[in-house]
């Protein structure tokens, strides 16, 4: 199996946070009754990822892609089947423990869910400060401090107020303040503002790259909008039904795709500078992580598909600095070889014998 990681930091520091190979499977029922079956879900295969102190790094991806396992797999809310999760280069124990907690915190793409409705504010903002022992002097202080950082003002105003008396925006703000009151390293948001109205995404977003920028947290950014991992993301990673494909700095990733699912993700990405989208003849649907392909997991739906793809995993190449895609097209017609033969591409030659690569305009 071949594993992209994403592309290591230019510098030596130890990243605050890093999974290494990590895999997990759930066990689902195909049918009811008697004759129940279970099969094996194949949720993340052997993804690697770390988070860098004053970064954020996105993962993007279409749903069931398995961008929110490996957000949970960092948070040690699921346990992996295997790799291992560190913090400062050092390995976490698989149980999720208070002080691991503190410093690595979840934010829930449902902030409505996540919040008590039947407790105020100011309630699920003390319990954290009290539980971790935060709060630097009078707690009511300190709750009105976590609002007035994310921006909630006045903060007496909002801190009396029930989950259903706020806006979706406030409530993710509210949600934001709580995972900020244990002071963590790390921030974990789970498609933070898909179920948010589109005027107030833009203020979520800012909120996150402020908190990258003053307290220099590590920020793990899961979406399935390419476009606003660009404008948020100092790195961006992309998933595909399980795996990672392709992995480089934002500008380089949207500007240069190397992938053949990244170039698909683009074309599908609104951009009000381009004036004529480009058009790849992908077809079909992501497939069943129940029994996903053989080969390249994006063969069935990839334009340049080559009979290889169909056969054999590809490797990770370096496209170019710090951008890696696991990708066959990418790799020399010589070294392409099943069975000790070599392989001729598909449906997209060129006259080296090589698919081309479409990259929109």
């Amino acid at each position: 199996m071949t594993t992209l990681a994403v592309a290591p930091n230019a510098g030596t520091e130890t990243p605050v946070l890093e999974g290494r190979g990590l895999t997990k499977s759930f066990w689902v029922k195909r049918n009811s009754g008697l004759l129940a079956r279970r099969s094996r879900l194949h949720a993340v295969d052997d993804v690697s990822v770390q988070l860098d102190a004053g970064a954020v790094t996105a993962v993007v991806g279409e749903s069931g892609s398995g961008k929110t396992t490996v957000a949970r797999l960092l948070a040690r809310i699921v346990k992996p089947d295997t790799g291992e999760v560190l913090l400062d280069g050092h390995p976490v124990a698989a149980a999720r423990s208070r002080k691991f907690a503190a410093q690595v915190q979840m934010v829930f793409q449902d902030p409505f869910a996540s919040l008590n409705p039947v407790h105020r504010v100011r309630h699920h903002l003390t319990r954290p400060l009290q539980i971790h022992h935060t709060a630097d002097g009078d707690v009511d202080e300190a709750v009105l401090q976590l609002l007035h950082r994310v921006a909630l003002d006045p903060p007496a105003k909002f801190a009396d107020k029930f989950p259903h008396e706020l806006s979706g925006g406030q409530r993710q703000r509210v949600a934001i303040a709580r995972a900020l009151a244990v002071r963590p390293r790390v921030l974990l948001a789970d498609e933070p503002v898909s179920m948010l109205d589109v005027s107030i995404r833009l203020g979520v977003l800012n909120l996150l790259a402020d908190l990258r920028d003053r307290e220099r947290l590590a920020i793990l950014y899961v979406t399935h909008d390419i476009a606003s991992a660009r404008y948020l993301a100092d790195t961006i990673v992309v998933m595909y039904a399980g795996q990672l494909v392709e992995a480089a700095p934002s500008v380089t990733l949207t500007d240069s795709p190397a992938h053949p699912y990244t170039q698909l993700l683009l074309s599908a990405a609104p951009d009000p500078e381009r004036l004529e989208r480009p058009v790849l003849a992908a077809r079909g649907a992501p497939p069943s992580l129940l029994a996903p392909p053989p080969g390249c997991r994006f063969h069935p739906r990839c334009p340049h598909v080559m009979e290889i793809c169909k056969r054999m995993a590809p490797p990770t190449v370096t496209v170019s600095p710090d951008h890696a895609a696991a990708c066959w097209l990418h790799v020399d017609p010589a070294d392409r070889v099943v069975d000790g033969a070599g392989v001729t591409p598909g449906t997209s030659p060129n006259p080296e014998g090589e698919a081309e690569v479409q990259r929109p305009p």
